[in-house]
């Protein structure tokens, strides 16, 4: 099964990530993708470059960032594939474990992906 797990942060804090951090998580990644279970992952651009497309009472609109009213935004996600969500949780677990000794303040989502038929 496939699940997305979403990173929410705090967008305005300023605060970076580490060298310790970002090598502790390269070691991290490449491990998961090694052992099949990370698929895709990728930190996003702050709301400030990303725009929103609304549907409101029928009609389309594009709203430019930053939103003012989001106070934690989607920072990135990791696509997992893991046999339930406990183990989904438990690979997301490592992922959180890394910014601990930094000082950070993060939410993971964790969902399971339907996947659609199309065809």
């Amino acid at each position: 099964m496939r699940f997305l797990s979403l990173i929410r942060v705090q967008e305005n804090t300023g605060k970076q990530p580490s060298e310790r951090m970002m090598s502790e998580m390269g070691k991290l990644m490449t491990a998961m993708k090694r052992d099949g279970k990370l698929l895709d992952t990728a930190g996003l651009a702050p709301t400030s470059s990303g725009k929103r497309v609304r549907l409101r009472a029928g009609r389309i609109s594009v709203v430019d960032g930053p939103f003012a009213e989001a106070k934690e935004v989607v920072g990135g996600y990791a696509m997992l594939d893991a046999q339930s969500l406990e183990e989904a949780i438990a690979l997301t677990e490592r992922f959180v474990e890394l910014h601990v000794a930094d000082g950070w303040e993060l939410d993971c989502e964790v969902r399971q992906v339907y996947e659609a038929d199309f065809s």
